[in-house]
């Protein structure tokens, strides 16, 4: 059997070393493409004021909750360890954290002043017997120990796994109420995993496919509220909007920001015709990008900006195509059976996630930028709509059941297929931001 070091290629089920030493010990085992998790302790963190008890329990298990639902690690339960953790300063007991086979050891303390408060920790390899870079701090207040705790996780992550995190980012999605015939949508907020969730419109008007500007502080999105779907551009911090001019007679939708965040790219309606039009964020006229009379629509930027990917039916059956950013000649890439659609570029801009119907099931995939590889991750009565983690090692996506009672609810999945889990319920057409500031 195979045994690699962890190299998390996306895409593939490799991972690049991340030992302290060249043949350090400090390895996830992948065999024959199952992932062994690597074993680590978070100690409560110490609290260092009398007032930081409470956060510095809740800051250690949002730490361990990250890592362990990366499904990369395994952590060793509190009732195991051997050694305490009650001075930040003191020397790491190496010998105890061996003989419970932590691979990694987190600690930590936090101090709580009024509404300020620090967190500082430190990342060991335990065989290694030594530190993982240098011991971080972080401030802020208590009202954002949620956030301090994903930004340590985040670097974590990172010094083991050799890419950046994804925890301290948050979704933009379709929040969905009531029956299914019926159904209530707003635009809503929140944190990856699903927590501390903030509403952004009303649920007077339908609103789809919201989009993060790369920036993370705007939202792009489609509303019905004029009785045509036109696109709006939303302040995330304020949640104040406005509408992006269509010119009169014609409905625009499936907006997406350009990487510098300076244009958005849009399907728009006109005559009948649906076509690909990019735009200044700021306004101005749209330039059109294709010319068919299919319909072309959900278009995507490369994260380089200089191509986009769209689905079009202008060979008669919904398929993938890449253009340059200016537009022209497109090229088809997607050659499977059935149907292809919603295509997002990954981050890393090695692979494209899409949304596939074949033989009445419906999958979330990915494949090479040029169509090769296809690798289909998940398979239901309703999969569509993916969305990529910052680092391009997680895709969400809508997952809807069947029947008169069905809904909605939003899953992610690692880019190897593994680690499906349920997110959040009620919700649709989630989008990534990329790691908060």
């Amino acid at each position: 059997m195979t045994r690699l070091l962890i190299t998390l290629l996306a895409g593939l089920v490799m991972f690049s070393q991340v030992a302290t030493a060249q043949n350090g010990p400090l390895r996830i085992e992948i065999t024959d493409g199952v992932v062994e998790p690597l074993p680590f302790a978070v100690p409560n963190f110490v609290a260092e004021t009398g007032q930081a008890s409470q956060y510095a329990r809740d800051i250690s298990l949002l730490i361990s909750t990250d890592l362990s639902g990366t499904g990369l690690f395994r952590e060793i339960p509190a009732k195991a360890h051997i050694s305490k953790i009650t001075n930040f300063s003191s020397p790491v007991q190496y010998a105890d954290w061996k003989a419970i086979n932590a691979q990694a050891l987190v600690t930590g303390a936090v101090s709580v002043s009024g509404n300020n408060l620090e967190v500082k920790f430190r990342v060991y390899d335990v065989f290694a017997g030594q530190e993982l870079g240098s011991g971080l701090r972080f401030k802020g207040t208590t009202d954002g120990w949620r956030r301090m705790g994903h930004k340590v996780a985040d670097e974590v992550y990172s010094r083991i796994t050799g890419e950046g995190g994804y925890f301290d980012s948050r979704v933009v999605f379709v929040s969905e109420m009531g029956p299914k015939n019926d159904r209530k949508k707003r635009l809503a907020i929140m944190d990856y995993d699903g927590a501390d969730i903030h509403y952004l419109t009303d649920s007077s008007s339908i609103v789809l496919a919201p989009r993060f500007s790369p920036a993370g502080d705007k939202v792009l999105y489609t509303s019905y509220e004029t009785g045509f779907p036109q696109v709006f551009v939303l302040d995330v911090g304020s949640v104040q909007r406005r509408a992006l001019q269509n010119q009169k007679g014609t409905m625009s939708f499936a907006p997406r920001f350009s990487p510098d965040g300076s244009k958005v790219v849009m399907s728009i309606t006109e005559n009948g015709n649906t076509d690909i039009y990019s735009m200044a964020v700021n306004g101005g006229s749209p330039q059109r990008l294709t010319s068919s009379p299919a319909i072309e629509t959900a278009p995507s930027f490369s994260p380089d900006g200089s191509k986009i990917v769209f689905e079009s039916d202008r060979s008669g059956t919904q398929q993938l195509y890449v253009m340059s950013v200016n537009g022209g000649e497109a090229k088809r890439i997607s050659f499977g059976q059935g149907r292809y659609g919603t295509p997002v570029w990954s981050p890393r801009g090695d692979l494209i996630a899409f949304t596939k119907q074949n033989k009445g099931r419906f999958h979330i995939g990915v494949m090479r930028t040029d169509g090769s590889e296809e690798r289909l991750l998940t398979a239901s009565f309703l999969d569509e709509g993916p969305t990529w983690a910052p680092n391009g090692r997680v895709i969400m996506f809508t997952r809807e059941t069947q029947g008169a009672s069905g809904g909605a609810s939003l899953y992610s999945v690692d880019v190897s297929g593994r680690n499906l889990k349920k997110v959040a319920n009620g919700a649709s057409d989630p989008a990534w931001s990329p790691l908060q500031k």
